[in-house]
């Protein structure tokens, strides 16, 4: 670069400082009405996040007026969660802002980086469900495919975890308390959901109408937030529903003194929206969780339906202009929604909607649990949606009759595929639903697409196998590379240019970086600097001392047994057990980190945190063991934690039982920012097995054949407990209350589960391969330069783990949506 050019570029630069400066001064001033002298650090948070969102909406309503130009097909992504994690610095990625902004900042005296701490998480999500479907609405507008999502604007989340005595506890999560400036309400789109009432048969024969009357109303206000797509001005719209009262206050009961009851109805309306997944231990808590389930299905739909009404008339060419994704069973309620939409309010012939909604409807299937797959039992269903539930039979009846035209009559085969469970307490099966009334039903690897086909599915694929196919999830690059690890991320700019952002499958590149003098120390360097992050962090909220040259072996994720946190916890006790015996042995460091939070009614998962806690305790102040082991819980795990947490790890715990975990996408961000993974031939883990190669992944335990084989000949964990001495004596320190000396039958309960009553995840079966496999770990650990060597053949292997791949199939295969088309103009990108 010549002087005059950089002269140029300079010169740019401090043009475009000069604009974002003068533009966050005006929102301090204008929008949030601050002086500079008297503004708090948030004030000016806002006032940026506005100087900055301004900068998307141009291109929002160029890509909607756009697409409404273009009558492209759209496509409809309904999740009960959206994990979305904080929007500001997304935004400046997306925008290529980051230093401009960073620079504008400074000369205001303000830093960036206390600011970006400042904001929260959206609270609209809690584990990989919601995380995956932000990944997709950013790949989605990366790629250019027409995308809404629909969700609900939780006003508390699910809830804020403190550890407290060790012990789990939950709070409400305020993460609206100061606005978000990253929204926009619309209150101008607002859609009635209706509950409860009855049904009334109006007119006879063809003519014969269903009138849903009686009926408790909610309404559902829109809240929309821009998802913008990475290197294209094309971007895409999160729609959020909010609940609010028909009435906001009884004036008669006020005025007669009663002043509870005179906003009662108000508050039951709007708790529909408050909280996500409400404790469902109780009735009242899984009709509220029924409610939450249908009001955003029920606004969604009809806002899909007025979206269509707006530039068509009649209904025959909806499904080519629209096409609605069910994310696991929580937004099924929409099949019945529209045939009543279609039915009771547009007097569409039954057939013909039916049809109209097999060709628009698509689903994902994600997990081959069947306690997971949700059912609901006639008598919620029917007193909260008794139009539904009539719809539903009517679906069945349709249903079967169909099956025992092709097949003939078997009432065995009828049972097991009809929407209504009869078995006991009849219930409504929402998956089958999904399947019946979808043209496509995917999993999310190729293990769990193929066990779906053969365990929960395999008589609807026997049925319609050309409607079965897989989907392997994805990661955003942007997010979990670009944002989460900028060392990282410079280095492989450095090394295979930057293109890796949205094509990353350019990775592979890094494979010919490995000989070049100084590349696998710099890597290590980098590493090295993310995990003295972690340890400043662990040292100011937790007290807890780590050391960045230790292993950091790390676990997070959702808390549940099937995820197999105590088959780590016994690992953790057997290398305590072997220090002690052995403490001049030449121990790898190792710090193990925990993270996660336990759904509030699961008392298990919560005695696992306990348990985990408390056995961190013990260790971390033990002076025999000083800084050989580690172990800490990090409360209340967030995306913007994961960001801290997952750059820092060596080693990726992803120890599930084979054949439990549909896909996981942690296992992903974990190698694309160079942890190498010890885990069971689980969800994708096998893809990751055949990208990065045998020799760079720890694989251990039973295949799912085998783990089918054990249960099949009777599990005898007994046998293995008394075989085993390293297990027993783990297991013993457990039950006897060596980490609970102050209640030595505390956990009592986890060692009856693993050893007398045959635990379903079969943690025993896999404890001797486990502790072997990280006796493998620390002998690769020692050699620095071949665990690096390693770590760069993970990153280098993950181009197949992009978002943006897996929507593009999605798009492709699927949805059949096709791109749309924007003019840049010179001043595009």
């Amino acid at each position: 670069m010549d002087l005059t050019q950089f002269e140029h570029q300079y010169d740019h630069l401090t043009h475009d400082v000069a604009d974002v400066k003068r533009a966050i001064s005006n929102k301090l001033m204008y929008t949030v009405g601050k002086d500079p002298v008297s503004a708090r650090p948030e004030d000016w948070l806002h006032a940026v996040s506005y100087a900055v969102r301004d900068h998307l909406v141009e291109r929002w309503m160029k890509t909607t007026r756009a697409q409404y130009t273009q009558d492209v097909k759209r496509v409809y992504y309904l999740s009960a969660e959206f994990l979305i994690g904080r929007t500001f610095t997304n935004a400046m990625l997306a925008l290529d802002m980051m230093s401009v902004v960073r620079q504008a900042l400074a000369e205001l005296d303000v830093d960036l980086d206390v600011l970006t701490e400042l904001e929260p998480d959206a609270a609209l999500g809690n584990g990989g469900l919601g995380r995956l479907a932000a990944c997709f609405l950013d790949s989605m507008a990366t790629v250019g495919v027409p995308g809404f999502g629909y969700g609900i604007r939780y006003d508390y989340g699910m809830f804020r975890q403190r550890i407290i005595d060790g012990r789990q506890m939950e709070s409400p999560d305020y993460w609206l308390t100061h606005g978000n400036p990253w929204e926009f309400q619309r209150p101008e789109i607002t859609y009635t959901v209706r509950f409860g009432g009855h049904l009334e048969s109006v007119g006879q024969g063809t003519d014969s109408r269903v009138r849903w009357v009686g009926t408790d109303d909610v309404l559902a206000m829109a809240y929309d937030t821009i998802i913008p797509g990475y290197g294209t001005e094309a971007t895409n719209t999160l729609r959020l529903w909010s609940a609010k009262a028909t009435e906001e206050i009884n004036l008669n009961a006020f005025n007669r003194g009663n002043y509870f009851g005179a906003v009662e109805g108000k508050n039951h309306s709007e708790n529909v929206s408050r909280v996500l997944y409400p404790d469902d231990s109780t009735p009242s808590g899984r009709e509220l969780r029924l409610r939450q389930e249908y009001f955003f299905c029920s606004a969604s739909l009809q806002d899909i339906v007025h979206r269509y009404l707006r530039t068509h008339t009649g209904f025959d060419a909806l499904p080519d202009k629209a096409s609605i994704h069910l994310n696991d069973t929580h937004p099924v309620l929409a099949i019945p929604e529209l045939m009543r939409i279609l039915v009771d309010e547009h007097q569409v012939e039954w057939t013909k909607a039916w049809s109209l909604c097999k060709r628009i409807f698509s689903y994902t299937n994600h997990t081959l649990m069947h306690e997971a797959l949700e059912t609901w039992p006639i008598e919620i269903f029917g007193r909260v949606l008794p139009r539904h539930l009539r719809i539903i039979f009517d679906i069945n009846a349709v249903f079967l009759a169909e099956i025992t035209s092709h097949v003939g009559s078997d009432a065995d085969l009828l049972r097991r595929v009809s929407l209504i469970d009869e078995r006991g307490e009849r219930r409504v099966r929402m998956a089958y639903l999904a399947v019946v009334a979808s043209h496509s039903v995917n999993g999310v690897s190729a293990l769990h697409s193929d066990l779906m086909q053969q365990s929960i599915f395999a008589d609807f694929a026997h049925l319609w196998p050309e409607r079965f196919n897989n989907k392997t999830n994805g990661v955003t690059p942007r997010r979990w590379l670009a944002q989460a690890n900028p060392g990282l991320a410079n280095l492989i700019d450095q090394r295979v240019g930057r293109g890796w952002r949205r094509q990353l499958d350019q990775l592979d590149g890094l494979r010919h970086a490995m000989e070049l003098p100084g590349f696998l120390g710099a890597v290590r360097r980098v590493k090295r600097q993310n995990k003295e992050r972690l340890a400043r962090y662990v040292q100011q909220h937790l007290g807890v001392t780590l050391k960045p040259e230790a292993l950091f072996d790390v676990q997070v994720k959702r808390i549940h047994e099937y995820k197999r946190q105590l088959l780590n916890v016994l690992h953790v006790i057997t290398r305590y057990q072997r220090i002690l015996d052995n403490p001049d042995a030449q121990w790898v460091p190792r710090v193990v980190v925990f993270a996660g939070k336990a759904a509030s009614a699961y008392h298990t998962a919560k005695l696992i945190i306990k348990l985990i806690n408390d056995v961190a305790r013990v260790i971390n102040n033990d002076e025999r063991i000083g800084d050989r082991l580690k172990v800490v819980f990090i409360p209340n795990y967030s995306v913007s934690l994961a960001e801290i947490i997952i750059p820092a790890a060596d080693l990726s715990e992803q120890i599930s039982t084979a054949g439990t975990e549909a896909s996981g996408t942690g296992n992903m961000k974990f190698a694309l920012n160079g942890a190498l993974t010890i885990g069971t031939l689980d969800g994708a883990n096998v893809e990751i097995l055949d990208n990065v190669g045998a020799d760079n992944i720890f694989i251990f335990g039973n295949t799912t054949p085998q783990v089918a084989e054990i249960r099949a000949h009777g599990y005898q964990p007994r046998q293995i407990y008394e075989s085993n001495p390293a297990l027993a004596q783990a297991l013993n320190a457990i039950r006897d209350g060596v980490f609970s000396p102050d209640e030595l039958g505390r956990f009592q309960q986890i060692f009856d589960t693993l050893v007398n009553w045959g635990d379903h995840y079969l943690l025993l079966a896999d404890y001797a391969s486990y502790v072997e496999t990280q006796s493998k770990v620390d002998a690769i650990y020692r050699n620095s330069d071949e665990w690096t060597r390693r770590t760069v053949l993970n990153i280098a292997g993950m181009g197949p783990f992009s978002s943006d791949r897996t929507i593009a199939q999605y798009a492709d295969e699927i949805w059949k949506s096709r791109p749309v088309v924007l003019d840049f103009g010179p001043e595009g990108i």
